[in-house]
């Protein structure tokens, strides 16, 4: 079988760069903004041409409030303020502009972006493609291997296993266990009060996961860690939340994402389908950028 470079984005956060980084007055042929369109599909044009993308896949994220994670944990996401009305109003075009421009897309109302890129992942690895996931979210980083690298296009860095290691002290399958230790306060997950990220680092590199932490407890008093003695109270204190969090900060591999290579690769556009979209945001001039299907 013929392996491949699939890059897998996730989407939103390139959107809200682009609603948050251009001016509100770009509007469309009715008035209305378009800036996170506009953004997105910049952002999209710099991806496919400066990283040579053959095929791509776009996970968008339906809602901040719907995901199963909410049923587990209500408070999830909820210090988050809903999207501007704005904002909210152009996520649709996005998802359609992504379609057109020939990029496979994934939604859900129960799975987050991160879920279908990681359902994604599961299916495609063992066929021996390389997968580039494209975001800034580091909860992803559990998704790093040999053949899935995790790329930070804002900042230009990638992950691979040894980067994943340098930058949170962990493995890439122990980042589950890190959150549901230190928590993570962009997503509203708890984790154990009074452990931070270093402790966090500390107590996988000398117990492995958070399952052997609470078998080991006795242990965490003697370890060569700052605080040693009452960390074990607290984490016995807060068991049931340290594992609460690691279910919430671990993606579901699960998802209704069927990996198709045809429908993955990239062709370019369907001008038929592109060149009414772009009238209608004015986008004339942006669109001559975008490739199309010979």
């Amino acid at each position: 079988m013929i392996s491949h470079t699939i890059h897998l984005v996730d989407a939103s956060p390139y959107i809200f760069r682009g609603f948050f980084s251009l001016p509100s007055s770009m509007t469309g042929k009715a008035g209305t903004p378009v800036n996170a369109v506009y953004g997105f599909t910049q952002f999209l044009l710099r991806l496919i041409e400066e990283e040579s993308v053959t095929h791509l896949g776009l996970a968008f994220d339906k809602s901040l409030t719907t995901s199963f994670r909410n049923e587990i944990y209500p408070p999830y996401k909820a210090q988050r303020d809903l999207p501007p009305a704005d904002l909210e109003a152009q996520l649709d075009w996005c998802r359609e502009l992504g379609e057109v421009m020939g990029a496979a897309t994934y939604v859900d109302r129960r799975y987050e972006a991160d879920d279908l890129i990681a359902t994604l992942c599961r299916q495609l690895e063992p066929e021996g493609h390389r997968l580039v996931v494209v975001t800034s979210d580091k909860d992803l980083a559990q998704l790093v291997s040999e053949r899935v690298t995790l790329f930070d296009f804002a900042r230009g860095e990638r992950y691979g296993p040894d980067e994943v290691v340098e930058k949170f002290g962990v493995r890439p399958q122990q980042i589950a266990d890190y959150l549901g230790l230190a928590g993570d306060s962009v997503d509203n997950i708890p984790g154990v009060k009074g452990v931070g990220a270093k402790t966090a680092a500390a107590l996988l590199t000398a117990l492995g996961d958070l399952d052997a932490i609470y078998e080991r407890l006795d242990e965490v008093a003697e370890l060569p860690i700052r605080g040693a003695g009452p960390l074990r109270r607290k984490l016995e204190e807060q068991r049931e939340t340290a594992f609460l969090s690691r279910r919430l900060a671990t993606v579901a591999r699960d998802a209704p994402a069927a990996a198709d290579l045809d429908e993955l690769r990239f062709a370019g556009a369907d001008s038929v389908l592109l060149d009414p979209l772009l009238d209608e945001l004015g986008f004339g001039r942006l669109g001559e950028r975008i490739p199309r299907r010979r």
